[in-house]
């Protein structure tokens, strides 16, 4: 898939439209690894299949971050600020904002999965109408500018910002290898867990790190992607063959480089841009989101 996206329908220089086309590649792996593997991890720390830190009111929280910037200091300083110190911002305040809220909620007392959805429903909802009140007492060209934030954009990212972000992934990935065995035990839940062994406060509290960190820095890059793990991930458990992670941690993470790289290979070749792959993800995966609910209960 990879291939076929990278040398058909080359436009002018092949030397240049690599480079482009590059750069989208990794930004998507970068992407799919973050939010497969960290998806992954956040299910068996949860006990649960259907949560997701996007369904937690993630990806709302990085729209109020942005919102809040434009409102408060305009379009112009917006537009203008270092990338950088944008993007270390947005990062630093969603996983100041997701170690909060995961560990108000899973670090003591097990809550229940209805508690649990509709903490994020709530959360998703205030931060979404708060958004929307800043966004109607803007003017329109700070609006614009805004508006274009609001969707994950995966084509010509940030070199710097790519970097930086693939540094980060790496790094979450270099911390949870050494922990699939333990993320094996965690999913026979908390009390076998600990009765083989497993420093299960200290354990979920560096994975909820992780998995925070790699959330913050995957959103910051290209904008939220609302269901994307839900997908992949659940897809990963029905494809592996396996519980044990160390199979699924991968499997989740190359069906999501398949289906973003496909489905931008789609939207670009056959359709030539009419639509933006992340408008398409968020549609299939509210569909399978209720699937799942209604399958299984919301167990």
């Amino acid at each position: 898939m990879i291939a076929v996206y990278l040398f058909t329908a080359v436009p002018g220089s092949l030397s240049f439209a690599l480079k482009i086309r590059g750069l989208s590649i990794l930004a998507m792996i970068v992407v799919a690894v973050a939010v497969g593997v960290s998806t992954v991890v956040f299910h068996t720390i949860t006990s649960n299949r259907i949560l997701t830190p996007s369904i937690m009111g993630f990806d709302a929280f990085y729209m109020l971050i942005s919102t809040t910037i434009v409102f408060a200091l305009g379009s112009t300083v917006f537009l203008r600020a270092d990338p950088i110190v944008l993007w270390i911002v947005q990062v630093v305040v969603m996983v100041a904002f997701s170690v909060f809220l995961f560990t108000w909620l899973f670090g003591g007392k097990r809550r229940s999965i209805h508690l649990m959805l509709l903490v994020g429903i709530v959360l998703g909802t205030f931060f979404r109408s708060f958004t929307e009140w800043m966004q109607r007492m803007l003017d329109p060209v700070d609006f614009q500018v805004l508006s274009d934030t609001g969707f994950a954009s995966l084509t010509r990212p940030d070199e710097t910002l790519l970097l930086l972000t693939g540094i980060i992934v790496v790094l979450g990935c270099i911390v949870v290898v050494p922990l699939l065995n333990t993320l094996d035990v965690l999913t026979l839940g908390e009390p076998t867990a600990v009765g083989l062994g497993v420093d299960h406060r200290r354990v979920i509290m560096t994975l909820f790190a992780v998995v925070s960190v790699m959330v913050a820095a995957s959103t910051a890059l290209v904008g939220p992607i609302l269901f994307f793990g839900l997908i992949i991930a659940n897809l990963a458990y029905t494809y592996a063959g396996s519980f044990r992670h160390r199979w699924t941690l991968p499997t989740s993470a190359l069906l999501g480089v398949l289906f973003l790289v496909g489905g931008q290979l789609v939207l670009e070749r056959v359709f030539a841009f009419a639509a933006s792959l992340s408008i398409v993800i968020e549609f299939a995966g509210g569909l399978f989101f209720l699937y799942l609910v209604l399958r299984k209960g919301a167990r």
